[in-house]
């Protein structure tokens, strides 16, 4: 069974930095599409930003320019790189993982933009 653990998540002020992690077991990383989503209290889980395989990467508008999604094969694990942070962006973050029917998710882990 695949596993997905996120890490990285806290607080932070308006403007700040996190990176979240994601380690997954075995070694899907190298060949499964890997992806962000999140979920915002009272909204739908939305994709924020995915890394295709065997290449290729797409944003959600609202974070192009700011977050980036970066896969490390050697180490089995996907990060997304978050920069400019801004209120609206706090939510619960989950990694995700798909190739064809096979789909899993993470347990998901808060970030929080706040002064």
């Amino acid at each position: 069974q695949v596993q997905l653990v996120e890490s990285g998540g806290g607080l932070v002020q308006p403007g700040g930095s996190l990176r979240l992690s994601c380690a997954a077991s075995g070694r899907i990383i190298s060949i499964y599409d890997m992806g962000w989503y999140r979920q915002a209290p009272g909204k739908q889980r939305e994709l924020v930003a995915i890394n295709s395989y065997p290449g290729g990467t797409n944003y959600v508008d609202s974070v192009k320019g700011r977050f980036t999604i970066s896969r490390d094969t050697a180490k089995n694990t996907v990060y997304l790189q978050m920069n400019g942070l801004k209120p609206e962006d706090t939510a619960v973050y989950y990694c995700n993982a798909v190739r064809g029917p096979n789909m899993y998710w993470g347990q998901g882990t808060q970030v929080t933009v706040s002064s």
